[in-house]
């Protein structure tokens, strides 16, 4: 059994997919509220750029890891924030991991029912529809962050 934390890493297409994403939201274009991320490299020190579906729940707004403890992820815990980005309107923001998961399921839920077309093939057979308990065996593996846009 693996004690690595859980990653799914993205094949080619989806790479492919990202790359076109991440630039229409450079270039203006959001796809169903999709933005471009960047966030500083905990070891390069660069900005690194990928797509995110940002989630707003209960008045908040947060990022969610489907793939699991990614590298966005894992350089967002370093930085403690990063800029979302839609064409010219780039948002600061200071990120907040979730370590209660208990505290994630709702937002788990809603962001299972929001963009679980996209994302469902992530989450090992939990959907928006499971179990608070189905849910929270799920949080474990999918980092969310409270996200406090700077004005």
């Amino acid at each position: 059994m693996s004690s690595s934390p859980h990653y799914i890493k993205a094949g080619p297409i989806t790479r492919s997919f990202n790359n076109l994403v991440g630039r229409l939201a450079r270039h203006g274009v959001s796809l169903l509220g999709s933005a471009e991320l960047s966030v500083r490299g905990r070891k390069s020190g660069r900005m690194q750029r990928i797509p995110v579906n940002p989630h707003s729940h209960g008045g908040e707004q947060y990022l969610v890891s489907a793939r699991g403890h990614s590298q966005w992820v894992r350089n967002m815990r370093a930085a403690g924030g990063g800029e979302l980005r839609v064409g010219r309107r780039v948002r600061t923001f200071t990120a907040t991991e979730m370590v209660d998961d208990t505290e994630k399921v709702p937002v788990l839920r809603a962001y299972l029912k929001r963009w679980g077309w996209e994302v469902n093939q992530y989450f090992k057979g939990v959907t928006a529809k499971s179990s608070d308990q189905e849910l929270l065996a799920a949080a474990a593996d999918h980092p969310v962050f409270l996200i406090t846009v700077e004005k």
